[in-house]
C-alpha cells in the first residue's frame, strides 16, 4: 500500500494510468534508445569500410604508378646505351653537356682488378690503365712511332683484344695539353659521325695522359700531299675530291649539327686522316672551341693555331667563329688543289702565301689551270677544277662575312663528286642523287672566269 502511494506520488501531474497500460499504449517505451545508437554505429562502419577501400585502391595505383616509370626508364636508358654503342653514322642534331668534364685524378687506376670496379664516365669508351697500354706500345718503343703532335707523340699499338689503335701519350709538363685531352675526351666521346675520327679510350693514371683513337692505315693528308716523291702514294683527282667533301661534311656536322656548336679551331692537313680506302677523318679537337650562342657567334679568344690556317679577323683580334674553320678549310682545298703548303719562304717573292698568292688565280681560266698541282699529269676534270677553284676563292675571302656556311659547300660538291664518280665507277656511287642547285659561283656572287675581279683579295700575313 505504501509502494503504491509512492508510485503515485512520483507521477507528474495530470498522468494516469498504471505501468503495465502505460508500456501497452507506447511500444517504444523501452526499445527506441537502442535501436538509435544501433543505426548510428551501422553508419559510421560502413563509412570506414569505404574509406578504408578507396585508400588501398588509391595506395595500389600510386605503387602501379610508379613501377611504370621506373620500367619505361629502364627501357629508355637501355635504348639510349644500344643507340650510343652501334652509332656509326652521322647523327644529326647531337644534343651535347659541354659543362661537364671528366674527373681525369679518379679515371684510370693502376691495376687491372681495381679498373673493373671503376666503370668508364663515357658509353663505348675504354678506360685503360698505363700498364696495358706500355704492352700495347712495346713499352712505347720508337719503332712504332707514327707521328708527332703538338702535344705529344702517336704511336701504334695493339690492345688486348686484338684492335689496333693510334696511342697519342701527351706531354706532362705543359698545361694546354691538360686542356686538350680533357677537351678530346669530352668532345670525341659524345659527338660521333663517320667523318671525325672515333675516340676507343684514354688513360688518366696518376699524371699520365694518354688517348686511344681508331688506326687510320694511310696516314695524314700531309704526308700524302708534301712528303718527298716515293714515300707515300700520290693522291688522283677522285681522291682529293672525295676527301674534300668528307673534310667538309666533318666541319659541317660540328658547325650545324652539334649543339652547341663546335669550332675545331686548329683545322688542316696534318689533322686529317686517311682510312684504307682513302676517306678522311678529323682528329685532333685539343684546341677545339665551343661556339657562341649570340646572334653572330663571335668569341674572343687567344689566338692558337698552325700559320698560314688562320682566319685574317681571328689572327689579328681573337674573334672566333664557325667563319675561322671555313678559311682553314678553304687554305686545306687550296692545298688539295695546287700541292703546295700554307707558308713557304723558298719559293720566290710573292709566292710564300699560298693565299695570297692563289686568291688573284681562282677567277681566271687560264691561271687557274697553272695553279693545278703537277702530280696530276693534266688527269683531272676541267670543269670540275672550275667549280674547286671557285668554292676555294670564297672560303678564303679575308672578310668572314663574304665566306659561305659549310653546309653550302657539302652542297656545292656533292654533285661534283657524284659527277666524278659516275664516269669513273657508274655501280659503286655512294652518294644519292639531288636535286641541283645554282652554282656555288651564282649563288655567292663570284664573277665568271677570264674576267678580273672588282676586289682586290691578297692579304698579307
Amino acid at each position: 500500500m505504501e509502494d503504491s502511494t509512492t508510485a503515485a506520488a512520483a507521477r507528474p501531474p495530470g498522468f494516469s494510468g498504471s505501468a503495465e497500460n502505460l508500456a501497452h499504449k507506447d511500444p517504444y517505451f523501452h526499445s527506441q534508445s537502442p535501436t538509435h545508437h544501433h543505426d548510428i554505429l551501422s553508419s559510421n562502419s560502413i563509412i570506414l569500410i569505404i574509406v578504408s577501400i578507396i585508400s588501398i585502391c588509391i595506395v595500389f595505383a600510386i605503387f602501379l604508378v610508379i613501377v611504370m616509370l621506373r620500367r619505361i626508364k629502364s627501357a629508355r636508358k637501355n635504348d639510349s646505351c644500344n643507340e650510343k654503342n652501334n652509332s656509326s653514322r652521322f647523327i644529326a642534331h647531337t644534343a651535347t653537356d659541354f659543362s661537364y668534364s671528366p674527373d681525369v685524378r679518379e679515371r684510370c687506376l693502376n691495376g687491372g682488378n681495381l679498373l673493373l670496379s671503376t666503370p668508364s664516365r663515357y658509353r663505348g669508351v675504354q678506360v685503360l690503365t698505363y700498364k696495358e697500354l706500355e704492352l700495347a706500345t712495346d713499352n712505347f718503343s720508337e719503332v712504332n712511332v707514327i707521328g708527332n703532335g703538338g702535344f705529344g707523340v702517336v704511336y701504334r699499338g695493339v690492345l688486348a683484344d686484338g684492335t689496333v689503335a693510334a696511342i697519342k701519350r701527351l706531354q706532362r709538363d705543359r698545361k694546354q695539353g691538360e686542356r686538350a685531352f680533357r677537351m678530346e675526351v669530352d668532345l670525341l666521346s659524345r659527338l660521333h659521325s663517320p667523318y671525325l675520327v672515333q675516340l676507343l679510350g684514354y688513360c688518366a693514371d696518376q699524371q699520365h695522359r694518354l688517348l686511344i683513337f681508331e688506326f687510320m692505315p694511310n696516314g695524314t693528308l700531309q704526308q700524302h700531299l708534301h712528303s718527298p716523291k716515293g714515300q707515300y702514294q700520290p693522291l688522283d683527282w677522285g681522291i682529293r675530291l672525295r676527301i674534300a667533301l668528307d673534310c667538309a661534311r666533318a666541319l659541317e656536322f660540328l658547325h650545324d649539327h652539334s649543339i652547341p656548336t663546335v669550332i675545331h679551331r686548329d683545322f688542316k692537313c696534318t689533322n686529317i686522316l686517311l682510312d684504307q680506302n682513302f676517306r678522311a677523318k678529323v682528329s685532333d679537337f685539343g684546341l677545339a672551341k665551343i661556339g657562341s650562342e649570340k646572334i653572330n657567334g663571335q668569341i674572343l679568344t687567344r689566338v692558337l693555331g698552325t700559320t698560314g690556317y688562320l682566319a685574317p679577323e681571328y689572327a689579328s683580334t681573337g674573334k672566333l667563329t664557325t667563319k675561322s674553320d671555313v678559311y682553314s678549310y678553304g687554305v686545306v682545298l687550296l692545298q688539295l688543289l695546287t700541292g703546295r703548303v700554307p707558308v713557304d719562304t723558298k719559293r720566290p717573292s710573292g709566292e710564300h702565301v699560298l693565299v695570297s698568292w692563289a686568291l688573284p688565280r681562282l677567277t681566271n681560266r687560264d691561271k687557274v689551270v697553272e695553279m693545278v698541282d703537277p702530280v696530276l699529269e693534266g688527269q683531272y676534270s676541267k670543269k670540275d677544277l672550275i667549280q674547286i677553284a671557285a668554292i676555294a676563292a670564297m672560303c678564303v675571302q679575308p672578310e668572314a662575312d663574304y665566306r659561305p656556311l659549310m653546309v653550302d659547300v657539302v652542297q656545292s660538291l656533292v654533285p661534283v663528286v657524284k659527277s666524278y664518280n659516275s664516269i669513273s665507277c657508274p655501280a659503286s656511287s655512294r652518294f644519292q642523287p639531288q636535286t641541283s642547285s645554282p652554282s656555288f659561283s651564282t649563288r655567292y656572287g663570284i664573277k665568271s672566269f677570264g674576267h678580273k675581279a672588282d676586289k682586290d683579295y691578297s692579304i698579307g700575313m
